[in-house]
């Protein structure tokens, strides 16, 4: 009963620790998705869009300004005017402003001969019908005086180009032609890439139509949003000047789109992150932190059943042993002994019981102190043990008595074994020095009979020692059936 009870209670020790660890983790687990969620809504996405905002201004910003002044050159209205027929001296000014502001391109396009000009010379001439030429004549017609947009032009190194165009007007204000630069805006791709392969955010440029005017060159063929069913139900809500987050869900995950309005490109900037990605190493995490957990629970649980063993020995030898002489006490004696006796009579082996009681151990309390009382009956204890078969059973009957029973042991050898025990007392040089005089003990020897109880064996043996007493004491007496 007593190993089901420990075991119902490592059981249930058991159970509740792998429970807290799993509880634990799960809400630590818990915590560290909702806090990544958070960060990553509150602090990566908008980050990342004001930086890919910032690099952009950077870039646009001074190529404005140069455009602007061109614009505005006194030089370039009087030549568009009066001297256009001098191709020389636009070709050496769009070099010169070229070269002075590392441009990649500076461009010229006469509305009067609808003539088109760079830094290299006259390149062609315009017409509506061509689709290169197209932007001229959207330009032309748009209500602002500028305009910034992106193409990859192939008479220009297939390379993404940034244009900025800006309207040339005279001095009555009439619309004589156009003017800008053009500058390589590789970067762009590159940190697409870099934001796509380091952070895992997709990011790209649409326009009011919702086409993907820019995104990585190796990225998806989509050319519109609209493509994708989930993000053509939140058009409304991507298209949009004021910048937002939107959640929503594609394939069975979730995804976190930020968006941005760009009014220098007048285009829409969407970096899209999903979130598996970002909670993968939380997982991850958590995964590790449950192993941990149950390794750390399994030890403990170890270390619990070791003390709750260790514990019940110590029970479980304190329940049967005297505390002092740490020999059988009563009831650990008498119910060894009652197995004992039955075995003896079921095999019919002899088996035979001493009672012996310290003499005048009264005195040796009263005048040498309770102190070395108990130092006596330690040695009387290791005595036994030492001068005893490991078979045979040795109690503390109580106080100064004791008993032991001797298995396979008849009345004779019995009587012999007490005498020698006697003697040991005696002679002891322990008890000699704990007392300066001999300790005696006074014996009583009793074999078992067939009608033996273990209550009348004891009573037998303890009717011989009172006689032994009696008879001067330092004695052995036997009580034959």
């Amino acid at each position: 009963m007593r190993i089901k009870n420990n075991f119902y209670i490592v059981i249930t020790i058991s159970i509740l620790m792998i429970a807290l660890s799993i509880t634990i983790s799960l809400i630590n687990y818990m915590v560290s998705l909702r806090s990544t969620e958070a960060d990553l809504k509150t602090r990566s996405l908008p980050l990342t869009v004001d930086n890919i905002y910032t690099e952009i201004q950077k870039h646009v910003i001074e190529p404005n300004l140069v455009a602007s002044m061109m614009a505005h050159d006194t030089f370039l209205q009087d030549w568009l005017i009066n001297d256009e027929q001098n191709s020389d001296k636009i070709t050496r000014y769009l070099e010169t402003i070229k070269n002075k502001y590392g441009m990649f391109v500076t461009f010229l396009v006469s509305e009067k001969t609808q003539s088109y000009y760079t830094h290299n010379g006259f390149l062609e001439h315009l017409s509506p019908s061509k689709p290169n030429n197209e932007w001229y004549f959207k330009f032309k017609k748009l209500q602002g005086d500028n305009e910034i947009n992106l193409d990859f032009n192939n008479n220009l190194d297939n390379s993404l180009i940034m244009f900025i165009n800006h309207k040339i007007y005279d001095h009555n204000y009439h619309y004589v032609g156009a003017t800008g630069i053009g500058i390589k805006v590789s970067y762009i791709n590159e940190m697409l890439k870099r934001f796509r392969q380091e952070y895992n955010f997709t990011v790209m440029f649409l326009n009011e139509q919702g086409e993907i005017v820019l995104s990585e060159r190796t990225d998806t063929k989509v050319q519109n949003i609209s493509a994708i069913p989930e993000l053509n139900l939140l058009m409304d809500q991507i298209i949009v000047k004021n910048s937002r987050i939107i959640e929503y869900q594609k394939n069975g995950e979730t995804y976190l789109l930020k968006t941005k309005y760009i009014p220098e490109l007048n285009l829409y900037l969407l970096v899209e992150a999903k979130l598996d990605y970002f909670i993968q190493d939380v997982r991850q995490t958590f995964y590790i932190n449950l192993t941990l957990s149950l390794i750390a629970t399994m030890i403990i649980v170890l270390i619990i059943v070791r003390m709750i063993k260790g514990y019940n020995k110590k029970l479980e030898f304190m329940a049967r042993h005297d505390s002092l002489t740490r020999l059988l006490n009563r009831n650990a004696f008498n119910d060894s002994m009652h197995d004992f006796i039955l075995l003896s009579k079921r095999n019919l082996t002899p088996f035979s019981l001493i009672f012996f009681d310290i003499d005048n151990f009264k005195i040796i309390n009263d005048t040498l102190g309770h102190q070395t009382g108990d130092a006596v009956l330690i040695r009387i204890a290791e005595v036994l043990k030492t001068r005893l078969r490991r078979t045979d059973i040795v109690g503390r009957w109580g106080g100064e008595e004791f008993t032991v029973g001797l298995i396979n042991t008849d009345l004779e050898n019995a009587k012999q074994i007490a005498e020698t025990l006697r003697k040991s007392f005696e002679e002891d040089a322990g008890l000699l020095h704990l007392c300066a005089s001999s300790v005696t003990a006074s014996f009583g020897v009793v074999m078992l009979s067939a009608d033996d109880t273990v209550d009348s064996l004891l009573s037998r043996a303890d009717s011989a020692m009172y006689k032994a007493k009696e008879s001067g004491k330092n004695k052995v007496e036997v009580k034959p059936f």
